[in-house]
């Protein structure tokens, strides 16, 4: 080890000794279930049960001596919410503990965290690899801001090995993706792209919130860094904005770094928004899979629909993919695209468009991951910043519908689905 390694492991252990002094012993190898309902916790003197919310921005010491050893590291402890807060505290304890993480960095937004990873792990003269299949927003930050940084980017098909081993560069310092991908729900073989990033030192990071830990841990197949947009199934009922890293205490003292200059900080309370949502995360990602998968057999069968991009299809390209790197069985997430057949009177984009409005519950809304059962059209809404050859290479076409699963009656989900695709 490196006396530069040395260094920086002794100021993680130095910024806060509560990474290893959890409320609940993990060392015990508790389940998944226990670990989301429990983790993370420390309660105060007050002894209260739920997880209590630090709404300050301060904190206060016992003496001007107090203050200066709290600034200059002599003591551990809290300075400024900008910086830490107990309340996000408890949420990035336990977000690392479920994805199997040494420690987690929570951001105001999931661009957010793209952005502080960015930040982070990228300088001028960088090569940035990046899957093709992304949200819209995560490929404006890359080509209209780290490229004016002088960060070259690329992309490559995410599910084409081959591929990304041809595009790597002298240069390349990070590859990024996201497995299921945003709107057709690819998968990159994760365990391959770690492989390809230890032999030529490069970080892989990978976009883990359609699959959440309850279904995939990125970090258990060789990744580097976790990126969650928390504000989708983390939450789970779209209520509050927010991201996190998640990766080896090294690597995120980098990410803190930039969270606390530059002020992308969570809020203690949508923090303790998001504590309570990991509590019923895996039952939620149970449900939305079942209904998931039953949705998807409808419209594959449907005669007004000419592609779904569902991994959990039999037939998909990457089902064999999927499954392996899927913990969860039968579990394939509940993020779907699918494309509607043009009618006689009706092109592709109306037909999209008609599919969409027709519907009488499901919500027409650009979020996702949420207990309702939501829908947009990706090339409008979501990709519509990008060029006409960009959402072409992302396969983001005029009839393709993106479908984000909900918790309702299954039946309900496809007899509204059912009103507008009968009718074209």
């Amino acid at each position: 080890m490196s006396q530069s390694q040395t260094q920086n492991e002794s100021k993680v252990s130095k910024l806060d000794p509560n990474w290893r002094n959890d409320a609940l012993d993990l060392g015990l190898d508790y389940g998944m279930q226990t670990i989301a309902v429990r983790a993370g916790q420390h309660r105060t003197d007050e002894g209260e049960h739920s997880e209590a919310i630090f709404t300050t921005s301060s904190y206060v010491y016992t003496s001007a001596a107090d203050a200066a050893a709290h600034f200059n590291g002599d003591k551990t402890g809290n300075v400024y919410s900008r910086h830490t807060n107990p309340s996000v505290r408890t949420f990035e304890r336990r977000l690392a503990a479920l994805e199997n993480g040494e420690r987690a960095v929570a951001t105001a937004s999931g661009m957010g965290a793209i952005l502080t990873m960015c930040l982070a792990y990228l300088k001028a003269g960088d090569h940035l690899l990046a899957a093709n299949q992304l949200f819209g927003s995560s490929i404006g930050l890359f080509n209209n801001y780290m490229a004016k940084f002088d960060v070259e980017v690329s992309y490559v098909d995410c599910f084409d090995n081959d591929a990304w081993a041809k595009a790597v560069q002298p240069n390349t310092k990070v590859i990024y993706c996201e497995s299921p991908s945003n709107p057709l729900a690819q998968i990159c073989d994760i365990e391959y792209l770690s492989k390809l990033c230890k032999a030529n030192d490069i970080l892989l990071v990978v976009d883990n919130c359609f699959a959440t830990p309850a279904l995939q841990r990125p970090l258990d197949l060789g990744a580097d860094v976790v990126i969650h947009s928390a504000t989708k199934y983390l939450d789970g009922q779209g209520r509050v904005l927010g991201g996190a890293l998640v990766g080896s205490d090294a690597l995120m003292q980098e990410a803190f770094t930039v969270v606390r200059s530059g002020g992308i900080s969570m809020s203690p309370f949508n923090a303790w928004v998001f504590t309570k949502g990991l509590e019923t995360l895996k039952l939620r990602m149970q449900a939305h899979c079942q209904n998931a998968n039953q949705v998807a057999d409808f419209l594959v069968n449907h005669p007004n629909v000419s592609t779904v991009h569902f991994s959990g299809l039999s037939d998909h390209p990457a089902h064999e993919l999927a499954t392996r790197q899927h913990h969860m069985k039968g579990g394939y997430g509940a993020i779907m695209g699918f494309e509607v057949k043009p009618s006689a009177s009706l092109d592709s984009k109306a037909a999209a468009w008609h599919v969409i409005d027709s519907t009488q519950m499901v919500s027409i809304t650009n979020n996702l991951g949420d207990a309702k059962t939501t829908i947009t059209h990706p090339a409008t809404t979501t990709h519509f910043r990008l060029t006409a050859e960009a959402r072409a290479e992302a396969g983001v076409k005029d009839g393709l519908i993106r479908l984000s699963v909900g918790l309702e009656d299954v039946e309900d989900i496809i007899k509204d689905l059912a009103r507008g695709l009968d009718s074209l």
